[in-house]
C-alpha cells in the first residue's frame, strides 16, 4: 500500500444523499467520487470512509435540539453509506462519528498507515459542516501534511454555504481545488 497520500470520503451517506436531510447536489458528484476511489485504488492508495452515527437518543443532544430531523441512526438505512460507494468500501476502513468533526480521525488514520501521510484529501458531504471540520482537525494534528479537498466532489446545505465553506478552508491554508 502506497501510504503517502490518501482520499478520505466523508459521510456520503443515504439520509444526506435520498433520505431524511436529502440533497440533489450530493447525489450529483456520486460517480465522480466513485472515479476519484477507483483511481487511488487502482494506485494502491488507500480510501477511507467516515460515517455520520447517531444513536435513539439524538434529538436529546445539541445536534439535535439545534437539528432536529433524526438521521443517520446506527443501523438503519440511511446510516449506511450509498450503494454506489458502499461496494467500494472495507469495513475497517470506515470510521463511525458521532459529531461534525472527528477528534479520533488522525489518530485512527495515523494507526491504520503507521505513519503520518504527506497528503489527505478530502471529498463528500456536507462541506459547509463535515467536510470543513474534519478538514480543519487534520490541518491542526497534521501540520506539515498537504490537506486538499476538491470542490467539485464535495456538497453543502447550499451552494452558498458550499462556496463559503471553500473559501474558509483555502484561508486556513487547505488547498481547494
Amino acid at each position: 500500500m502506497n501510504k503517502d497520500k490518501l482520499l478520505l470520503v466523508i459521510d456520503m451517506q443515504n439520509d444526506f444523499v435520498t433520505g431524511t436531510l436529502a440533497n440533489e447536489e450530493a447525489a450529483k458528484i456520486i460517480g465522480a467520487i466513485v472515479a476519484k476511489i477507483e483511481s487511488y485504488q487502482k494506485d494502491d492508495h488507500p480510501v477511507f470512509f467516515t460515517r455520520d452515527t447517531h444513536g435513539e437518543e439524538y434529538l436529546e443532544t445539541q445536534e439535535g435540539k439545534l437539528l432536529p430531523v433524526p438521521h443517520c441512526i446506527k443501523g438503519t438505512e440511511g446510516w449506511q453509506l450509498v450503494d454506489q460507494l458502499k461496494v467500494l468500501a472495507v469495513e475497517e476502513d470506515v470510521l463511525d462519528k458521532p459529531v461534525f468533526g472527528s477528534l479520533q480521525l488522525p489518530q485512527w488514520i495515523e494507526e491504520k498507515l503507521s505513519a503520518v501521510p504527506a497528503e489527505i484529501e478530502l471529498c463528500g458531504v456536507c462541506t459547509d459542516i463535515c467536510v470543513i471540520s474534519n478538514a480543519m482537525i487534520l490541518k491542526a494534528a497534521f501540520p506539515e501534511t498537504t490537506v486538499t479537498v476538491e470542490g467539485a466532489l464535495c456538497a453543502g446545505v447550499t451552494p452558498e454555504s458550499h462556496q463559503n465553506a471553500l473559501a474558509a478552508m483555502k484561508a486556513c491554508q487547505v488547498n481547494v481545488k
